[in-house]
This record gives structure tokens, sequence and C-alpha cells, in this order.
């Protein structure tokens, strides 16, 4: 912003989940995802952009090579003041998912859906400490919403995701790219996000961790979590 450059943010995981303050930041486009912290089915991408962000849009001198992400088109369809010119078939039950589930989020209320995650991530963050299981991104720069921790040593990080699914019907993500192998990735997003899961999650790799005799801590996490919630 300092150098007159237009910022975007990826707010895939965060909206719903922890606060998105658009306007505060300045951000110039912002887009997000409506099966993460929303709850809704997939398929949607809620987008917005400021008056800077719009003029640039409007302006550009060298046509957009794809019809469906011609924003200026888009923008004839959906946007303030539109003709409504065709530009695709509006996903009507997808948008009505949506609108079912800011509703569901609205009566929860903003603020006390970023607690709860903020609260299970610490409840899940205690346990997997016990444990001896630590996070990948230092404290501060976390999203409460997506957890990455780090693989025990000398543990088969994919036999225990198999056996997550298999026995306790849970699933984790593996680590992608340089860190594919070296970390879990714990998803405690939107209606996920509850201490039931959190509670499992822990439970069930304590019990696959013990069987494969990896080097944790036996006997505390659930304890750790618990003292969370008090």
């Amino acid at each position: 912003q300092d150098h007159g450059c237009l910022s975007i943010v990826d707010a895939v995981t965060s909206l719903g989940g922890t606060p998105v303050k658009v306007d505060e930041w300045g951000a110039d486009a912002i887009y997000s995802g409506t099966q993460k912290c929303l709850s809704c089915v997939p398929g949607l991408s809620p987008v917005s952009f400021s008056d800077r962000a719009l003029e640039v849009i409007r302006n550009r001198k060298s046509p957009v090579q794809s019809w469906f992400l011609d924003l200026n088109l888009v923008m004839g369809y959906w946007g303030s003041g539109a003709q409504r010119t065709y530009h695709h078939t509006a996903p009507v039950n997808s948008l009505y998912a949506l609108h079912e589930s800011l509703r569901i989020l609205q009566e929860e209320g903003l603020e006390n859906a970023w607690a709860r995650h903020e609260k299970n991530h610490l409840a899940l963050k205690a346990g997997l400490e016990a444990m001896g299981i630590g996070f990948i991104v230092k404290e501060g720069d976390r999203l409460p919403q997506l957890n990455a921790v780090t693989v025990p040593e000398g543990v088969d990080e994919a036999a225990v995701r198999k056996a997550l699914l298999e026995d306790f019907n849970l699933e984790i993500g593996a680590g992608l790219g340089a860190l594919a192998g070296k970390v879990w990735r714990i998803g405690l997003m939107g209606h996920a996000s509850n201490q039931k899961n959190v509670m499992l999650c822990l439970s069930a790799l304590e019990a696959v961790l013990g069987q494969m005799k990896a080097p944790i801590t036996k006997g505390v996490a659930l304890d750790a979590a618990m003292a969370v919630y008090a």
C-alpha cells in the first residue's frame, strides 16, 4: 500500500472462523470459499473488491482470455447497477445453501464463532503439545482453523492417517509439497470445530501412535485439553 500496489487477501480458511477486517486492512481484493468455516457446500467463492481495484478492472487495456473469469462480465451480471447481461447460469441451490449457512452463523454471532474456533484450537494445541507434538507455524502466526503439526520421529505418517480413518472414522490431512511426509494438517473449521472432535482427535491419535510405539507422552493429552475447556 505504501508503494501504491494493489493487495489481495486469501481468506479461504479464515472467513467465519477468525476476524477478517477487509475495510480496516484496506484490502483491495479478497476471496474465500464456502466449504470451510461457513460450513456450506463447496463450489462458491465469495469475493470483494475495493473501489481502487474496480477501477483497475474496468480500465484494463488487454482483454481477459477467459470468458468465465472476466470480472467485467461478471460485474455486469452481479454487480451494483448491473444490467443483468447473461454471463453464466447461477448456482441457485448453492446460493440458497450459502444463505442458510450465513443465517446459522448470524444466529451464533460472528464474534462467538471466532471465540469457538480459538478455544477449540487452544484445546487441541494443549493436548498435542502435552503428547510432545509441536506446530510448524510459530505462535501468533497460526490460524486456529488449520493446525499443521510435526510428525513424531520414526513414525509412518501415512499409516497413522490410514489407521485413524479405518479405526476411528477420523480423517486428517497430509503435508503438501516440501512438507509431504513431515506434517499433518488437522482442520477445525465451521461446525466441525467443536469439543467432541477435539477430544476424539486427541484420544485417537494417542491410541494409534501408542500402538506404533511412537515417542510420545501418553495419558496426558485429554487432561491438558480439558483444562482449556474448564
